[in-house]
């Protein structure tokens, strides 16, 4: 096992455990939990969930939304478990690996069951830059090789027709997320996160509707920082939870 650390998001609304080292959910989870366009009674999927901070924040806003976590480390879905018991959610976890169509469906995970699909994908594929020697924190952050195809194809495939994925993901990704996402998936809302006015954006966040052929809109960005090196207000309403952006 590997040290913890006990966490708050949401101003406290939901306890997360979670590892003192390596991939650690923050902002990038709270901007995604946020963008989830989840209803009552919706199977909401989290693809990728490691101790399942964006479920957990999601289910904050949804209560009785149908919550799946899907995570490949055992330990890390073993942790997942310990704190939707902590936060008195009722939810499967299911040690799966996403790229992996053997290991889906014997983990349970049929295709086009899903009304919202959440996922922050691993940023980087093998060969793209240096992978850390720590292997759960390589698997967090690298994919195999044309791995990201992969995982966004099997993420549309768990989707029900006019089902939502919601994504973040490094903005140096964008282009290849869309090519990827160009087929079978329409009504796609593009929202730009920077971490200051002035400087390049970082992340993106992107919902895309399974079977749509609505246009693509680009919404306002997210600012996160403002010049004091503060949280904008908004950056602070949403890591709060009393802001959304859906």
């Amino acid at each position: 096992m590997f040290d913890t650390t006990d966490d708050r998001l949401l101003g406290g609304r939901v306890h997360l455990t979670q590892p003192a080292k390596g991939h650690r959910s923050g902002t990038d989870a709270v901007l995604l939990a946020a963008a989830a366009p989840v209803r009552p009674g919706d199977v909401v999927i989290d693809v990728g969930a490691a101790t399942g901070a964006v479920g957990l924040m999601a289910a904050t806003r949804v209560p009785d939304a149908r919550l799946i976590f899907v995570e490949r480390d055992p330990e890390l879905a073993e942790l997942c478990r310990a704190n939707c018991n902590e936060n008195r959610v009722d939810a499967q976890v299911l040690a799966a690996d996403i790229l992996d169509k053997g290991s889906r469906l014997a983990a349970g995970l049929s295709p086009e069951s899903a009304d919202v699909v959440l996922t922050n994908p691993p940023f980087l594929e093998e060969g793209q830059a240096r992978i850390s020697p720590d292997s759960r924190r390589a698997a967090a952050h690298a994919l195999p090789s044309g791995g990201l195809e992969g995982w966004l194809r099997a993420c549309k495939g768990l989707l029900r027709p006019k089902g939502w994925l919601v994504l973040i993901h490094r903005a140096d990704r964008l282009a290849e997320c869309l090519n990827i996402l160009g087929s079978g998936m329409g009504d796609i809302q593009l929202r730009i996160v920077h971490p200051a006015a002035d400087q390049p954006a970082i992340r993106f966040l992107l919902s895309a509707r399974k079977g749509s052929r609505a246009p693509l809109r680009i919404l306002p960005p997210v600012i996160l920082n403002g010049p004091d090196g503060r949280f904008t207000p908004e950056a602070e309403a949403l890591h709060r939870g009393e802001a959304v952006l859906t």
